[in-house]
């Protein structure tokens, strides 16, 4: 049984395959449970399901991996080609190094975001709810996580990261100067929209509205930034009072269609209007980009910004693959160790067995009046004879085959040099 991490991400596929490849949060325990029952040898599974990645993270036999994007062609709506075309794949400490990278935010977009630790650790814990998290992965998680914050708190990885929300906000500086003067209607109430929120605070943004499908969500978040706050439901007839909009919830269909925003550019008279769907799968018909006076980016097109900010980083990050390199090293002896007991377990029981089969002779023999001298010195021949009766064979065999490595290790084995 070995740990695979397979699976697609931003730099290996565009946005319309990464969307299709995405499990939403409703779907992903009765995914995880498939996985694990129908792909051949799969004993245990994670997903790692983000904006920017769609992994699997299974225990299973390496040459099974071919019905990895067999299952996900079946699961999904992509092609077993395409799929494989794009993916990559990692093996046992290959795939702990990979891991911890994505944990600590070496392999995120917006190099050491703080957002992608806490997106891994609820995968695990999404596995471990449905049960699909065994011994393997469940040490796996402890160990990559671990690795990952010890990234993130010895090295300059994670300080004062830009994140896809001041991306975007500063996307949409870029197209009006002045933020006072304009209104913003961001979508969803996670994390990503409220740092969204904060940001256009801090600019003065002119006025600002929270719409998500459950308005008591979207109260919440409005509370704390003197906003309106609407359903998804209510946006197609306030849309024209926004200059801007920013999307980003995990709805597996559009929230947004092109009627909607073309209507809403007439009635705003073709006064142009900003929007970056930050959501994988889009919150935003792709289509609405082909309306005149409308800006529409997605997040694969803050690339730009977001890279600025890389070439700031990569001195912490290449200071911080040492600790990743450590990380993975130490999972591969984690792991060595916690395979060898069940071999030590056998050990201990064999030799426990022969010698209480040994000892209950001996007081048999006790019991019927033999000489007790006698007992003990039958007792400690016939226990010696019999835990050195297979290693006996070993040496004898090794020397008959030639085998010196096997004699050297025993010699180290039992200290006998």
């Amino acid at each position: 049984m070995a740990i695979l991490a397979y699976g697609i991400n931003y730099r290996t596929a565009p946005i319309d395959v990464r969307e299709r490849v995405a499990f939403p949060e409703e779907a992903l325990s009765a995914a995880l449970v498939d996985a694990r029952d129908n792909i051949p040898s799969a004993s245990e599974a994670a997903i790692i399901s983000t904006c920017n990645r769609t992994e699997l993270v299974l225990a299973i036999d390496p040459d099974q991996e071919y019905a990895v994007p067999r299952w996900l062609a079946d699961y999904r709506p992509v092609g077993v080609g395409e799929l494989t075309s794009m993916a990559y794949s990692h093996w046992d400490q290959e795939a702990a190094q990979h891991l911890i990278r994505v944990a600590s935010g070496l392999d995120s977009q917006v190099l050491g975001e703080p957002q992608i630790l806490g997106q891994v650790k609820s995968a695990y814990d999404s596995a471990r709810a449905a049960g699909t998290l065994g011994p393997e992965l469940n040490l796996l998680s402890q160990l990559t996580l671990n690795a990952a914050k010890r990234v993130r708190s010895d090295t300059d990885i994670g300080r004062n990261p830009i994140s896809v929300a001041y991306a975007a906000v500063t996307m949409a500086q870029q197209i009006f100067t002045d933020l006072k003067h304009n209104t913003a209607l961001l979508i969803g109430a996670g994390d990503t929209i409220q740092r969204v929120a904060e940001h256009l605070r801090e600019l003065g943004i002119g006025g600002l509205a929270i719409a998500n499908r459950t308005l008591a969500n979207a109260e919440s978040l409005a509370a704390g930034f003197d906003a309106q706050a609407m359903q998804l439901t209510d946006i197609a007839g306030r849309l024209a009072d926004f200059d801007i909009m920013i999307a980003s919830t995990g709805s597996s269909l559009p929230v947004v269609g092109k009627g909607a925003v073309e209507a809403a550019i007439k009635q705003r008279r073709h006064k142009p209007m900003f929007i970056v769907d930050i959501a994988v799968p889009r919150d935003v018909e792709p289509e609405v980009a082909e309306l005149p006076d409308v800006y529409l980016y997605t997040i694969d097109d803050l690339t730009e910004i977001i890279e600025e900010n890389v070439k700031q980083r990569r001195a912490a990050a290449e200071s911080a693959e040492t600790l990743v390199l450590d990380g993975a090293a130490r999972y591969v002896r984690e792991r060595r160790a916690h395979q060898s007991q069940a071999l030590l377990r056998r050990f201990r029981d064999n030799a426990q067995s022969t010698a209480q089969a040994e000892l209950t002779k001996a007081q048999r023999s006790l019991d019927a009046g033999a000489d007790p001298h006698e007992v003990l010195a039958d007792l400690s021949r016939n226990l010696t004879n019999k835990l050195i009766h297979h290693p006996t064979l070993a040496i004898r065999n090794a020397s008959a085959e030639g085998r010196t490595d096997l004699l050297e290790y025993l010699k180290t084995l039992y200290q006998l040099d």
